[in-house]
């Protein structure tokens, strides 16, 4: 296995559920959980960021040159791959995201990782820089309270257990969500939690909206995430376009060599 690179650790934002912070939605402001705040912006990374271990491994990460001591180079417009080995202990759900960072430091919209394969540890996003400079990225690996908690309250409902208790749970991870999005997801949500906590339905009824595709795509764009936990900081030096093709040469006056005289011979 390969050694567990020293990790900048998340500052968690408090809320209802301590660890527990909201992900922006992925076409709006990101909330990287360690180096952005929702409301003044970014943070000085100093003040962010402290190395140590952190609770999900990031390791493998690519594109890194020189395990990240230099950066790997794109052009602008390139599709860039992503990728890195992550994992965590038990059996709760992990997912990741890529945040993009411009030459001036300041992140961009968070983009979703998703799993290569099935049985991996791999996952993958694809980015692209808009202009030349030097541009960085940091991987981050979070625990997924709402995938973890549809995982177990599909496959009780499913051996013909009581999902009480995971229904009262759902209720109060989807208010949770609501602090979150905009308006109209947020209604949404509300309205799943209200009827998870409906006693008067039966457990299936109860269930379906919050599982339904429109709030899986809500919880899917603007996750809430727990043990956020933020890889090393790797450079991406982004050249214009025609740094993919092009090639320059320099003329030194040594490179011409002596030439002989042919009127006088020297």
């Amino acid at each position: 296995m390969s050694p567990i690179p020293d990790n900048a650790a998340a500052d968690i934002a408090s809320g209802p559920t301590p660890g527990v912070t909201m992900a922006e939605p992925v076409d709006g402001p990101v909330s990287t959980g360690m180096s952005i705040d929702a409301t003044t912006g970014p943070k000085s990374r100093a003040d962010s960021l402290r190395t140590m271990i952190g609770r999900i491994p990031i390791v493998d990460v690519s594109p890194a040159v020189g395990c990240g001591r230099w950066p790997a180079r794109a052009v602008v417009g390139e599709a860039v791959t992503i990728g890195a080995t992550l994992f965590r202990e038990g059996h709760d759900a992990v997912n990741a995201n890529v945040v993009l960072l411009d030459p001036t430091g300041r992140p961009g919209p968070f983009t979703p990782m998703t799993l290569v394969g099935q049985g991996t540890d791999r996952w993958e996003a694809t980015v692209t820089a808009s202009s030349p400079g030097n541009w960085s990225f940091v991987i981050e690996a979070w625990g997924d309270p709402y995938a973890t908690w549809h995982h177990n309250a599909e496959v009780k409902l499913a051996a013909g257990q009581d999902i009480s208790l995971e229904l009262a749970e759902g209720a109060l991870l989807l208010e949770q969500s609501a602090a979150g999005p905009g308006a109209a997801s947020a209604s949404l949500l509300r309205a799943a939690a209200a009827t998870l906590a409906d006693t008067s339905l039966p457990p299936e009824a109860r269930l379906a909206p919050a599982i339904a595709d429109d709030v899986v795509t809500v919880m899917t764009t603007a996750p809430l995430r727990e043990h956020v936990t933020a890889s090393d900081r790797y450079g991406l030096w982004v050249d214009r376009e025609r740094g993919l093709f092009s090639s320059w040469y320099e003329f030194f006056p040594r490179s011409e060599g002596a030439h002989r005289n042919a009127r006088t011979g020297e």
